[in-house]
């Protein structure tokens, strides 16, 4: 039988648009009626049509579909079914990962009232980290830039995190010497395969005083927000054994101002002098 575009869209469940479509892929091919210009399918395009449905519903992509349909041994259509079971295996475990680093921000953000402005013993585990900023101040390198563009493309895996170098001015009045940047915990960078270059800096593991502050939007970062763990440190015979470094965890915005919630992070090591 002879049906005209709308009667066999009806009938197969699908739009006029998805006809042409595959009209256009070569996967249905309706007679022309050159009288009127209008197109007729009939009964084999209606097969076509629900066996490329059925390719397409493995995600199968569409120009692929098309070479199954026109001509295709067993051991294509089976290559190509395979094909997507791994790209869809690979989905499932970037989704899951994804799944379990937001239940990880989740968890992080509705315990930030316990560690605000409370001094706790963290291990912290290692990472790699891009340097963005001389203090707040863009850095132009290409290396860097490369870098940041791929790791944009891991957020929220990546996150925005400071570094403070200048240790050994960390208890006077010396200016901070401080940096801002992408990080990837070491573990992530495993799991997502991501590949190590020149352009990041590691981060060891470290047993750390950890704590969250607030800072205004505009505000520098300064001495004075952390001075509390430098002090709790002096108290506990701790010593200071590598960079101060933290993160953003997010920013709160209201119309009164903007505020931003840090992880600090010191290393730290039982002074026995």
């Amino acid at each position: 039988m002879k049906y005209s575009i709308g009667e066999f869209a009806s009938i197969l469940g699908v739009t006029a648009d998805t006809l042409r479509l595959y009209e256009k892929h070569d996967i249905v091919r309706p007679m022309k009626d050159h009288h009127n210009n209008y197109r007729y399918f009939n009964d084999l395009d209606a097969r076509n049509l629900l066996s490329s449905r059925w390719y397409r519903s493995m995600q199968i992509p569409l120009q692929d579909v098309a070479g199954l349909i026109n001509d295709a041994p067993a051991e294509q259509v089976l290559e190509s079914i395979a094909t997507a079971q791994l790209q869809l295996e690979e989905e499932i475990r970037r989704s899951t990962l994804l799944l379990d680093k937001i239940n990880e921000i989740h968890t992080e953000l509705r315990s930030i009232g316990e560690a605000f402005y409370t001094c706790r013993i963290k291990r912290v585990p290692g990472m790699y980290r891009v340097q963005q900023t001389n203090k707040n101040h863009l850095l132009q390198k290409d290396c860097i830039k490369r870098t940041v563009q791929a790791w944009m493309e891991l957020l929220p895996f990546t996150f925005y995190s400071f570094r403070i170098e200048n240790m050994e001015d960390i208890a006077g009045n010396a200016e901070l010497e401080y940096s801002w940047g992408l990080a990837l915990v070491e573990e992530d960078q495993q799991r997502l395969g991501v590949s190590i270059n020149e352009s990041m800096e590691y981060i060891e593991p470290s047993t750390c005083i950890s704590a969250v502050i607030a800072s205004s939007y505009e505000e520098d970062l300064g001495r004075e927000a952390f001075q509390f763990m430098l002090d709790y440190a002096c108290g506990q015979s701790y010593a200071i054994t590598g960079d101060i470094w933290g993160k953003i965890l997010f920013t709160e915005r209201r119309s009164a101002g903007n505020t931003t919630f840090l992880e600090i992070n010191i290393p730290i090591a039982k002074n026995f002098t």
